[in-house]
Order: structure tokens, then sequence, then C-alpha cells
């Protein structure tokens, strides 16, 4: 039943499907469980050291270094003075898109904006019966820098990552936006790409990209200031740049290959449940598939379907590749035992197609986004719906959350004592900093008051 071809990668042949249907608790399924949720994704460490000379050589040379790798990889004409998008570019970008793309642009920008406009915070100050007063004060990050991958020729680009990062950055309100993508040869850059920038607020673009453009958003440079927050996906030397600049200025997170997992019922349409499977399995063949079911039926009518609706793909490859690897199709007694293996994955996307999805929802801890109901596909989400899309993967979930509003705030705490406050909470500042051996601090509270 099981081929293993090298230690990486796992194909599953029963009965001429390509995935076979496992029943949970048996050795076969647990193991294919653990081969999907442990999936290697691993940061080469020999690329790790071209990046971080690339890193080195833009945080020295600044400019010139970026040109030169712009040069290099996109676009041999590239120079200081057209890096970044001018006006007249913007204008000629609007005259190349269709009224009807701009039409749902704008849907989507207003939907987005709707449903990140309620994560704003405020800052909260609370007053002690001794007059001391503390509390939180929020406020934005002073610039961003998002990164959009697919400016060259024969690659698209994403236009759904400028707008899920740019509009909660301005709802945040932080006051610059800037976009780095790579330019085509010519030194353009997609003109949907343009649009969609200029439509959610996005400050200024630059026409760079990989790991250079990460590194000149991070250090800044004559021509750009530097960010204090970097969001976006991107190449593996786009998330190793990212990894590497952790802590010197904020990231969204280095995100793994998509997932989406389905708990189904009986009640569930067998070419919706394989359409969203494929969904994620054309993004990467490290992507990961998978169907929880209480009904052998629908396994195997998804079966079927999956195999019908591969064959129109443009990406077919891919997805078998992912579907081998990393898919499952699994068989559960009950939907609170589909809920707990699903809370195990913590997966990336989360769809429940059963006859009552809200009763569900109580039995899920760990997800990025959920989707209930049979008319909700991961996809609306990806582009449309309002709720971001940069979600935590490769179970993740379980303690981070989604790209929002709060990625770009925050909190700095304030106090304020009266000195009636300070005479109450000197003897316990005393005690405290005498057992950890720091003199200095009892001493600094002491000094405020007459008697210890």
């Amino acid at each position: 039943m099981m081929k293993t071809d090298s230690q990486a990668d796992t194909i599953y042949i029963q009965d001429n499907h390509m995935l076979p249907i496992l029943e949970y608790n048996t050795a076969e399924a647990e193991a294919r469980l653990r081969q999907i949720k442990n999936r290697p994704f691993d940061l080469p460490k020999d690329m790790e050291a071209k990046v971080e000379k690339i890193l080195q050589d833009v945080r020295n040379r600044g400019d010139e270094a970026v040109i030169h790798w712009c040069q290099t990889f996109d676009a041999p004409a590239i120079s200081i003075s057209n890096l970044m998008v001018n006006e007249n570019e913007i204008q000629q970008a609007y005259s190349e898109v269709s009224q009807d793309f701009l039409q749902s642009l704008r849907k989507a920008i207003t939907n987005i904006k709707n449903f990140h406009s309620p994560q704003t915070q405020n800052s909260w100050f609370m007053t002690r019966e001794d007059g001391a007063v503390m509390g939180q004060m929020v406020r934005p990050v002073d610039r961003v820098g998002i990164y959009a991958p697919g400016g060259k020729a024969g690659t698209t680009p994403l236009i759904s990552t400028v707008l899920m990062c740019a509009i909660p950055a301005k709802i945040a309100g932080v006051e610059e936006v800037i976009l780095a993508s790579p330019s085509r040869k010519d030194g353009t850059l997609d003109a949907h790409l343009l649009v969609a920038a200029k439509e959610c607020g996005v400050t200024k673009i630059y026409k760079m990209g990989s790991a250079w453009a990460i590194a000149a958003m991070a250090f800044g440079t004559a021509t750009i200031v530097p960010v204090d927050v970097i969001v976006g996906p991107g190449n593996i030397y786009v998330a190793l740049a990212k990894k590497l600049l952790s802590g010197m200025v904020g990231i969204d997170m280095v995100a793994g290959p998509s997932e989406i997992l389905i708990i189904a019922d009986e009640s569930a349409d067998a070419s919706f449940v394989a359409a969203d499977l494929l969904s994620q399995a054309e993004h990467d063949s490290m992507a990961s598939s998978l169907l929880i079911t209480t009904s052998h039926a629908l396994a195997q009518a998804v079966q079927n379907e999956l195999e019908k609706q591969l064959n129109d793909l443009t990406r077919k490859d891919i997805a078998m590749q992912s579907l081998s690897r990393n898919g499952m199709l699994l068989l559960t007694k009950d939907l609170p035992t589909a809920a707990g293996i699903s809370n195990q994955m913590a997966p990336e996307h989360l769809e429940i197609m059963v006859a009552d999805p809200w009763s569900l929802l109580p039995f899920i801890k760990h997800a990025g986004s959920i989707f209930l109901g049979a008319w909700t596909p991961e996809a609306a989400a990806d582009y449309i719906a309002g709720p971001n899309h940069v979600l935590p993967t490769m179970g993740t979930a379980r303690f981070s959350s989604g790209l929002g509003v709060a990625t770009f705030l925050k909190r700095s705490n304030v106090l304020s004592y009266t000195q009636q406050a300070m005479e109450r909470d000197a003897k316990d500042i005393l005690r405290l900093a005498t057992a950890e051996g720091l003199d200095a601090h009892a001493r600094s509270a002491l000094k405020r008051v007459k008697t210890p």
C-alpha cells in the first residue's frame, strides 16, 4: 500500500487512487498525520550564508549594492533615478487596467477595511486609590515595508498581498507605507500591482526584489528610509532575509507552505471539497491538503473528484506532488474527534463543511482562519471577503495569529506614582529587589520615602 521513494516523499496508492482512505487510530493513519505535521521546512544553511552576504553588502554599500543586485537579477537598465515608481507610471497603469478590475479591487478594499477597522486598539488608564496612575499608550509604528513577489515576466503579481498588508497598516495609523517588488526586465512593474498599491494608500513603490529589497527596507540607504516592520511573502531568499533580520526590524512571520484541512460529513458536496483541497495543493509541492470526514461515501466521492478536477489544472503536476506527499483522506467516528485532530494539526485554513458548522465551532481551538459552511471556500478570504490571508502555517496557529492591525501597533506602559503610592509600595520593592540581589533598585525606591 505504501511506497517510499525517499525519506522526504511518501506516496500512497490504493485501488488505483492517488490518495487512500485511511481510518483514524490505525498505525498507518497516525504515521501519515505525523509525516504531514512534521514535514520538513528547513531554510538551507548554504543559502543562509548567501543571503547574509547580500544583507551585509546592502548595509555597507547602500544604494550601490541595491542597484548592483537589481541589475544582475531583474532589470539591467535599472538605476537610482528610476528605482522608485513615479506618478506618471502610476497614471499609465490606470490606463492599462480594466474598469471591471478596478471595480472588483475597490470592492475588496472596502471589505478588507470593514473587517479590519474593529481591530483598532485604544490607549487606556486606571487610577489606584492612592493616586497612582497605570495604563498603556497604543501607538502605530512610523514606517512599514511591504514585499510583494511576482513582478517579473512569466509570473503573476500578488495583488492581494498588497491589500492585505497595506490596509491594516493604514487603519493602524502608519504614516508611511512603502512597497518593494521585483521589476520586469524592462524596468516596469505590473499595472494591476501599481493600481492596487495606489488605491490602498501605499506611499512609495520601489522596483527591487529578493533579499536586497528586504535589506534596503531594514537598514535604509541614501534613497530608501528604513522601516520599522516588514511584511509580505516571498521566495526562499526573502524568507531567509526576514529570518536573519528579525529582532532588528519587526516581521510578520517566516511563512511555510500553504495548508488546508476540511472537516466534512455526509451533507458535504464532494466536488466542493475536492476543489478546495486542490486550491491549496496547487500552491506548492510542500502544501498540505487534508480531509477528515465521518462519511466513507463522501471520502470515495472526493477521491474520484480529485482525479477528475486535476486533469484541467494549469498547475496539475505541482498539485499531484502536493497531494501525494502531503494529502490525506481520513475517516473518523464522529465530528468532535475530527475537531480534536484538527486542533493537533493547527492548520492555516480550516473549512467546516457539515450540516451544522456553527455547532462544531466551540470545539475548535487552533486555526489560522476558519471557514464555516459549504458556501465559504478559502478563496473567498484570499481576495474579497475581508479577513486577512497572511496566516500562521506549520502548526504555529497554536500560539500565533494572522496579520492584522495589531501587527503595526506597539504598546507603551505608562506609570505615574504619587508620594503616597511610593510610600505604600517601597517596602515591597525593597524585599523583592533584595531577593534578586539588586541593591541599587531597592535604593532608588527607598530614597523617595522617609522610613523604609
